[in-house]
């Protein structure tokens, strides 16, 4: 068997190969990745058995190129990873099985502006407003109370790009300026509990799996003024019934919106506020960082998504979610993949692991 993962250079699309080479069912399988080949390190890591250079999805290039690398490879299936590839094949689909959300979807999920505005007045996102660079003046006021957490609002963004918790309006002003390469942000009420990702599989309008996680610390924390870079040192899995109704929800939601019915991958990132009820800070149309790691406790959503992508949905067992134990941790570093521990204790003084 032949799989493509696109974007293959970046942590999500290696965290969806480490998860298909430790599957049982897929490890055999010839893994090929293509990408725009900025990532060196992706590039010449080993995980895929080849790797193939592509423009960018703007790029009129980007088709052409992309039809020879089919016509030559002939995959059995392929990952479509990066968001905006996503939102293209969406758009315009190749003729090989692959498996992600409806273009309307998708149109809305990508930018969070848009999100927003489709879940407000369902009590699932926090108050925000939007502004641009050019509209920070001497004079400008916030109309939201202090703290707020600021945020890069360009569609597709990822790794806690341009965030930072802003206590008062100098703060924000200065880090609006001093973010050149950001045009459009968005301002929220600043969320002070706990963060989560909710991983959710639909074929044809059903839940096929669920997995949630929280996410603790973060890789590389003190070099990220928000403290946050977007990839989990330490985080645990979850079973709790009010995440997940609230991300189910909020997709639900979206649909309705958008007359789709809800076919693929999406993670839902969501925020706790002081009284511990999650909202919705973004739906990312692709698998994140935390996909190997589910595939290290003993649930992959990597090969749930492509037993669906390959019409084999039939081949997985019938729960929706897996039981994790209550001290679970999943533990990931820069050079290291990620250590699953199923009961965690702490290690005392002159103890040993």
């Amino acid at each position: 068997m032949k799989i493509i993962i696109t974007g293959a250079c970046a942590i999500s699309a290696r965290s969806i190969v480490r998860s298909l080479q430790i599957s049982k069912l897929f490890q055999n399988a010839e893994l090929i990745g293509w990408d725009m080949a900025a990532t060196l390190y992706g590039l010449y890591e080993g995980l895929c058995d080849r790797i193939y250079k592509v423009p960018a999805v703007s790029d009129p290039l980007y088709p052409s190129v992309v039809e020879e690398i089919l016509k030559d490879e002939k995959p059995d299936a392929i990952f479509v990873v990066p968001e905006v590839e996503v939102l293209y094949w969406a758009s315009c689909p190749f003729e090989v099985p692959h498996l992600i959300p409806p273009f309307a979807f998708c149109q809305v999920a990508i930018s969070k502006k848009n999100l927003f505005e489709a879940l407000e007045g369902y009590d699932l996102v926090p108050e925000s407003f939007y502004v641009f660079r050019n509209e920070i003046k001497a004079d400008f006021q916030s109309p939201l109370d202090f703290p707020v957490w600021v945020r890069d609002c360009s569609p597709g963004t990822a790794s806690g790009k341009g965030s930072f918790k802003a206590e008062n309006i100098d703060e924000l002003r200065a880090w609006i300026i001093i973010n050149r390469t950001i045009d459009h942000f968005q301002v929220s009420k600043f969320l002070s509990g706990s963060n989560y990702g909710v991983f959710c599989l639909f074929e044809k309008g059903k839940l096929k799996k669920l997995a949630i996680v929280e996410r603790i610390e973060y890789i590389m924390a003190k070099a990220a003024i928000s403290g946050i870079t977007g990839n989990t040192s330490k985080g645990r899995m979850l079973n709790d019934v009010l995440i997940r109704e609230r991300a189910l929800k909020a997709i639900h939601t979206v649909c309705e919106k958008t007359g789709s019915v809800m076919h693929g991958m999406v993670v839902v990132d969501m925020k706790a506020d002081d009284r511990g009820i999650p909202h919705v800070t973004e739906i990312n149309i692709r698998h994140v960082s935390f996909s190997s790691s589910f595939a290290k406790a003993g649930f992959n959503v990597a090969e749930y998504h492509l037993l669906c992508a390959l019409g084999r949905g039939e081949e997985m067992s019938d729960d929706i979610e897996m039981e994790y134990p209550n001290n679970n941790y999943i533990l990931r570093d820069v050079d290291g993949p990620p250590i699953y521990i199923p009961d965690y204790q702490p290690l005392e003084v002159g103890h040993h692991t």
